[in-house]
């Protein structure tokens, strides 16, 4: 089954200091890594903070485009790692594995596979 586990953080939260930082990076890395050798990983990206965010909204028929995120919150999304897996309980096993897990939350959503009518 494929998962796709978002990662949302509280900016506030990070870590600040370089050594800190690298720490984390590390802690990805490794996990991306037991990921790509175990054949689970399908993908995964960390995004840019949301100071570069813009959203869109179409409302009767109006797009209407602004800076920033879609919604006041103190978590932001800030990636996700798309993966394969056997099933739920495997999925919840590896986010809990994801570094910001531990100072933000892992949403585990199930990836539906649209099918275009012919």
């Amino acid at each position: 089954m494929k998962y796709l586990l978002l990662i949302a953080i509280d900016p506030a939260g990070m870590p600040t200091e370089p050594a800190d930082l690298a720490a984390m990076s590390a802690e990805y890395y490794a996990l991306s890594e037991k990921l790509v050798a175990s054949g689970e990983l399908l993908g995964g990206e960390s995004l840019a903070g949301i100071d570069m965010a813009t959203s869109v909204r179409v409302r009767d028929g109006q797009t209407l485009v602004t800076d920033g995120p879609f919604a006041e919150t103190t978590e932001v999304l800030g990636g996700y790692y798309a993966v394969d897996v056997a099933d739920l309980d495997r999925a919840l096993e590896i986010a809990a594995q994801i570094p910001g897990a531990s100072h933000g939350t892992v949403e585990v959503r199930p990836i539906v596979t649209m099918r275009a009518s012919s």
